[in-house]
Parts: structure tokens; C-alpha cells; sequence
């Protein structure tokens, strides 16, 4: 037969206050704030007043009473030489109420339990305004127990406040003595405890405590170092929680860490103080750390423990910074992350603020950059899910990577190294739109893609609204102003055939659209809503709003799998084109005007043309004609047709060449001999419908020529024979004779 690892210790209700009073049986709260109701609690005393048992509590020898440091700030005399694993809601309610002191709820705030008697009848109730009133209840129990209760005046001044209310017999008065008597000696109570050796460790107390307390939660590493800091820093544990209810509730005129992203919970922000104190995400390590162990020789020592816990000290102040806090959250909001809405996994928030905590504070990394690289990393590690299975492992991993790193730079290099090691192209082209394939209404792409829209800067389908201003989480209303609404609608899928909730609430089906446009539309199909609500805008406004939302040319018109396939593949490319904008740190406009890395993001189509020059042939090194004529080919087109950005230096492929290559002495040079260009070959009458700028893209200047919708047809000169284009899908076409005609008949007549 094996030796057991506990031994049964019996106690009486008032050894066991006693014992928590003085400091000797530690209440770790491990399962901390108390949760019980207090009908419970009620039930509790009523359960032992009539005599029955009410289980027993498990404890575990503390091996670390060398060097020990008592409980809390209010001078118990001994040190908890037992610590409270199993029972803890029990003994914390028979505590509070024999003491008469508060507890701390779910919400942080402190409540007074009050449990009332009736003698006469032997009943226990939670105490209310009209038991209060009722004099057959002694109202608060407590009074029984407190430090000078006399139990004989307590006795007649029940019975004397009873006799105002009816008449009291002699009877009565016997059964009243016996019962607030016997309500008095519950303090002899008896309870069965059984005591864990001090050569457990914490995982086999664990698994106890799991074995034994089916209806228990799991005791995990964060709760065995909760514990210690009750221990040896309960200052440590209560900044901790402190801070956690303070994030709970918004504040004015005050700091506070109150955000729209998270609420986060003590043992959360302990794994952050972790990660930044000893580079560590598995807790069993920094367990054994904290008791002073060294990992080589297995030896504890006071001295290496009180080192740790100084470590872990300064490592929390960090984390607790409301500075560091925010500025932290502000990078999220740099990701385009709004709100808690938006957060698929608090793992991914509180690790990455782990990695802006080391940024700023271990190697100095300037505020601006730190914030665009940990808003890079965010959107990286939300998108891809990382800390979402596994979590510690991989951050393990993650914070291994920095074990080499010296420098600022090399600390933004590997976290931007990381990201691209993640988001390759198979990853935009093949895995991201694969894991686009789903119905979970909280997936991370899809959150990814609501953040990507924010990047962009793009306005809410069939609105003039942006979405992240309707993103807002300050604005509320009886409805949301945005509403998750069906492309296709169920009802018309119905009619198809297709009622799998699973295949109608496919993410690609779903757009955000304002709430009194999802009222309107209803279940009509989107042959029919999709032209009345796009009479609202130009074609332009239109081209840029299907980028933005993903939309194929004629969606409404396609066969429903089709689309979904389509719809898939371009979220994935305004997801990535979001993160390119993030990655090289560029700035959205929150103008009319588009800015050179959305145009380019976006590629070429019906209103964006990109040009590598123009007057030089890049083949040759030459000024060409036919560079020229391309330029005024693009403007008339889109002067003739609904607008569009034409922007020189930049290739095909979206790579910069720069202005330079056109060699011109300076930029106003190059302006006017565009302008001139215009004058003589289009006309001077369509500068009013032109205006160009410089900007700059990936340290290369290149120009942007805007053009707004003509109101005359346009015609380009080349030689004698004056040409006619339109814009036609991604290319310039030039009409003939007749086409043109007919052409201006329809577009401007």
C-alpha cells in the first residue's frame, strides 16, 4: 500500500476563525472574488444549525514558513502554515458573517453578508428591508458572535422588541433562549479537514482538488502564484485587483484604466507581469522561480525568492503604468481595432502587450515606431489566431526570439521578420481565403477584415458614413448603427434551395450595412435593392465602395457559390492591402482625396491607371511620344467617363520608379509641361476637371492626377485625327466614329 499525502485534522468552527484571524490558515482565493449567493450562504448555517454535516476542507501545508512574511497589512500574529485549497467559499462565508465583515464580489465591491434568525421557528433568511421590520428576526446573525456580545441582553432584547408586535408566553420565551443558544454554540461546530503533506507540489494539489471536487474549477499555475503573492506581496495581489476593478468602470476628470477592449482579471495581467519579468509564458517555471528553487540544483533559498519577487515587482509597476496602458491600447487602434466587439482572443491582446512593455522599456524603441510595429504585430498575431491553442508554448517561442536581440532596431526587425513569416503569399492567396469559408460569427478574419476597412478608411456599404465612426463603441442607441446584413438574403436563398444556416451565414454573405437600410432591404434580392441604392452615388463612389466591401463586378447578379468564391478571395486582398499599409506605417486620409498607398493597394481598374512616366520611354532612356499621348489616352478616359486617379511613377505592378525618371528640373517644370500638354491636346476648358499633386510612396515621389467627371465630351489631338476614349473595365478603349456618337448621346446628352 502506498503512504498517503494527507493526514484528517479535526476542527471546531471558532479554532478555524481563530486560525484565519491570526493569520495561521491562509485564504489564498484561489477561486477569488467570493461568488457564492447569499441564499447559500443562508442554506450553509441553516445546514449546520439543524445538525448536518457540511462537507469538509482541504489544505495544504505551506513548505515556506522560513523567512515567511505574515498575510496582509493589519499585523496577524503567526504565518499561514496552512494553506486553503478546497472550501474556500465555505470558510470565507462563515468568517465574514461570525466577524461581521464585508466580502468582495465579482464586480470588486465590498458587501456585507446578512443572514437573519427567527427563533421561534428555528428559520434563516437572507436579511431584506421587511424581515428588518419583522421583529420575530434577529436581523444580522452577527451580533452573536461580535467581540462583547452578551447572548442573555441579546436574548431580551428580542424578546422585549418581540412583545411590542404580539403576545409572548412562557412558551415562547423557553423556545427563544434555546434556539439564539443554540445559534451561538454553531461555533462548536464540527469540521473534518484534511491536510496536504508539504512535499506536494502544486501540480499533484491540482489534481486533487479536481479528483475530489468534481463541481470545482481547475486549479491552475496563476492560482498557485496568486497565492504566493498572498503570501509574500499580498501589496503586489491587491494593486493587481485594484487596477482590474478600476478598468470595470469609466471615470471623469480622473486617470483610470478603463478601455473599450478588455476587462481583464488579475491572473491576466500576472501572466504579463511574467512574460516581461523572466521572459517566461509557461507559469510552472516562474512558480518554482518564486519560492526561490533554483532549477539547476533544486534548492530553495529565501534569499533567490525575495530576489524574484523583487524582479516581478518591477516588472508589474510597468504594467500597471496607466502610460504604458494606454499608449499600448492606442496601438490597437492604430491595427484598427475599435473595441471589445472586434477581440476574437484576450491572449493575443495581453501577449502583445508583453512584447510593447519590453519594446519601450527594455530597449528604448521609439514611441512612433514601437506603436506601428506592436499595431503590425497585433493585426498579425488576431489574424492568424496565434495565441488562441497552445498560448504559452508559442509565446515561449515568440520570447525566445528576443534572447539574441541588443538593439532597438534588431527588436522591430524580428517582430516585423515574425509577421512575414506568418503572412506570405500563400497565405493571403490560399490559406486566408480558405479560413474566410466559415459561418462563426466571431471569427478572426472577419474581424480582421472590420479592422482592415478602419485601415482604409472606407465608408459603411450604400453610406456616407465611415465605418469606423459607426464603429464607435461610445455611441449606443435601441439599435446598432451598424448591422451585420445578408448580401443575399435567407429568404431568397430559401427560394434557391439553400436553408443550411451554415451556407446562408457564410462570412462572405455578410456586409455592414447602416440599420435603416437593413430594415429596407428586408429579403429583397440584390437584382433588385442593389441598383435603387446605388442611384445614390457616381460610379466612382461606387468602384471605390465595391473595393472596399469586396463586391465582384455584376455580384448581384451571380450564382450564389460563385460569389462566395469570389467575395472570399477579394476580402483577403483588402485585408492584405490593409496590412501593406500598416506595415509601411502610412497614414490614411481622412479627406475626399485617396491617398498614393490606397490607390496603389487597390491596383489598377475602372478609375485607377498607373503610368511608370511621362514623357520618358524607360527603354530607352528617351523622351517618346507615345509616353505622352499614353498620359492624355488616361485623362481624356476618365474625363469622358465617370473619374479616376492617373498616377505616374508607378509601374504595373504597383512598384515606384519615381518622377525622376521623367528628368525634369523640378517639380513645377513637370506640372507645367502637363499643363501644356492638356491646353493643346485636350483643351483648356477641361483643366477645371484636372488637378494634379505630388506625394511620396516608398521614398520615391510620384505625381497624382485626379480627374472629376467631365461635362463635355473629350477629344485628344494626335496630329490632324482628333481620338475619342472612354474607360472600359482596367484599360483605355478608343471608340470609333460611330460608338462615339452613340456614346455622347447616352453619356452626355
Amino acid at each position: 500500500m502506498s503512504e498517503t499525502i494527507f493526514k484528517q485534522v479535526n476542527y471546531d468552527l471558532n479554532s478555524l476563525v481563530k486560525f484565519v484571524e491570526l493569520g495561521q490558515i491562509g485564504l489564498p482565493d484561489l477561486q477569488r472574488p467570493f461568488v457564492w449567493k447569499n441564499s447559500k450562504v443562508r442554506n450553509l448555517f441553516d445546514s449546520m444549525y439543524r445538525g448536518f454535516p457540511v462537507g469538509y476542507l482541504l489544505f495544504w501545508e505551506n513548505a515556506l514558513i522560513e523567512g515567511v512574511k505574515t498575510i496582509g497589512t493589519d499585523k496577524k500574529q503567526l504565518v499561514p502554515n496552512l494553506l486553503l485549497v478546497d472550501g474556500q467559499q465555505r470558510l470565507t462565508s462563515l468568517f465574514a458573517v461570525v466577524k461581521g465583515i464585508p466580502v468582495i464580489r465579482e464586480s470588486y465591491a465590498a458587501e456585507q453578508i446578512e443572514i437573519a434568525f427567527n427563533p421561534l421557528d428555528g428559520k434563516f433568511e437572507v436579511a431584506d428591508a421587511a424581515i428588518r421590520k419583522d421583529k420575530t428576526y434577529i436581523p444580522n446573525i452577527s451580533v452573536v458572535w461580535s467581540k462583547d456580545a452578551d447572548i442573555f441582553e441579546i436574548t431580551d432584547n428580542y424578546l422585549t422588541n418581540l412583545a411590542t408586535s404580539r403576545d409572548v408566553s412562557v412558551d415562547d420565551t423557553r423556545k427563544v433562549r434555546k434556539a439564539i443558544t443554540r445559534l451561538q454554540q454553531l461555533l462548536s461546530f464540527p469540521f473534518t479537514a484534511l491536510q496536504l503533506a508539504a512535499t506536494v507540489d502544486e501540480e499533484q494539489v491540482s489534481e486533487v482538488f479536481v479528483r475530489i471536487n468534481s463541481e470545482g474549477k481547475t486549479l491552475n499555475q496563476a492560482d498557485f502564484i496568486l497565492t504566493l503573492m498572498s503570501v509574500f506581496w499580498e501589496e503586489g495581489r491587491k494593486e493587481l485587483e485594484s487596477f482590474c476593478r478600476a478598468a470595470k468602470v469609466p471615470t471623469v476628470g480622473k486617470p483610470s484604466p478603463f478601455n473599450h477592449f478588455i476587462r481583464p482579471k488579475p491572473d491576466q495581467l500576472l501572466r504579463v507581469a511574467v512574460g516581461v519579468a523572466f521572459r517566461r509564458a509557461r507559469l510552472q517555471y516562474v512558480y518554482s522561480i518564486l519560492r526561490g528553487k533554483d532549477l539547476t540544483t533544486e534548492e530553495f533559498s529565501p534569499q533567490r525568492r525575495d530576489a524574484q519577487f523583487e524582479v516581478l515587482k518591477q516588472a508589474q509597476a510597468r504594467v500597471l503604468n496607466l502610460q504604458n496602458w494606454h499608449d499600448f491600447l492606442k496601438a490597437l487602434l492604430q491595427a484598427g481595432y475599435r473595441s471589445e466587439t472586434m477581440i476574437s482572443s484576450e491572449n493575443n491582446l495581453l501577449y502583445s502587450y508583453v512584447f510593447y512593455l519590453i519594446g519601450k522599456t527594455e530597449f528604448s524603441v521609439d514611441e512612433h515606431i514601437l506603436r506601428r510595429v506592436i499595431a503590425q504585430w497585433y493585426y498579425m498575431v488576431n489574424l492568424t489566431g496565434r495565441y488562441t491553442s497552445s498560448p504559452e508554448s508559442k509565446m515561449e517561442f515568440d520570447l525566445a526570439r528576443l534572447r539574441t536581440v541588443k538593439t532597438a532596431e534588431e527588436f522591430v526587425d524580428t517582430l516585423r521578420q515574425v509577421c512575414e513569416s506568418f503572412l506570405t503569399s500563400d497565405f493571403w492567396s490560399i490559406t486566408l481565403p480558405n479560413e474566410l469559408a466559415t459561418a462563426a460569427a466571431r471569427s478572426p478574419s472577419l474581424f480582421a477584415y472590420f479592422a482592415a476597412l478602419n485601415l482604409l478608411d472606407a465608408k459603411v456599404l450604400f453610406s456616407h458614413h465611415k465605418v469606423s465612426d459607426l464603429l464607435d463603441p461610445y455611441t449606443h442607441a435601441h439599435r446598432a448603427s451598424l448591422e451585420r446584413h445578408h448580401l443575399f438574403p435567407k429568404a431568397y436563398l430559401k427560394e434557391q434551395g439553400i436553408i443550411d444556416s451554415r451556407d446562408t451565414n457564410q462570412v462572405a454573405n455578410f456586409s455592414m450595412i447602416e440599420w435603416g437600410d437593413n430594415a429596407k432591404i428586408s429579403d429583397k434580392p440584390p437584382k433588385e435593392y442593389v441598383p435603387e441604392l446605388s442611384k445614390r452615388y457616381s460610379l466612382l463612389e461606387m468602384e471605390q465602395m465595391r473595393y472596399w466591401h469586396a463586391l465582384p463586378d455584376g455580384w448581384e447578379l451571380m450564382e450564389y457559390w460563385d460569389f462566395l468564391k469570389q467575395r472570399r478571395e477579394m476580402i483577403a486582398k483588402v485585408i492584405s492591402d490593409a496590412y501593406k499599409l500598416l506595415d509601411k506605417g502610412d497614414v490614411i486620409t481622412t479627406s475626399d482625396t485617396i491617398s498614393i498607398a490606397n490607390l496603389v493597394a487597390q491596383g489598377e481598374g475602372t478609375s485607377i491607371e498607373f503610368k511608370g512616366t511621362l514623357r520618358t520611354n524607360l527603354h530607352t532612356g528617351e523622351k517618346d511620344q507615345r509616353m505622352e499621348m499614353g498620359i492624355l489616352k488616361t485623362i481624356a478616359a476618365f474625363l469622358n467617363s465617370h473619374g479616376g486617379n492617373l498616377v505616374v511613377g508607378v509601374l504595373d505592378d504597383g512598384s515606384p520608379v519615381g518622377v525622376e525618371a521623367d528628368k525634369f528640373e523640378n517639380d513645377d517644370k513637370m506640372l507645367l509641361h502637363l499643363d501644356n500638354l492638356v491646353k493643346d491636346r485636350i483643351g483648356p476648358q477641361h483643366s477645371l476637371n484636372i488637378q494634379s499633386r505630388f506625394d511620396d510612396y516608398e521614398d520615391k515621389k510620384v505625381l497624382i492626377v485626379e480627374c472629376k467627371k467631365g461635362k463635355a465630351p473629350v477629344f485628344v489631338k494626335d496630329g490632324s485625327i482628333e481620338r475619342f476614349f472612354v474607360r472600359g473595365g482596367a484599360s483605355t478603349a478608343e471608340l470609333s466614329a460611330s460608338q462615339t456618337q452613340e456614346f455622347i448621346k447616352q453619356r452626355f446628352v
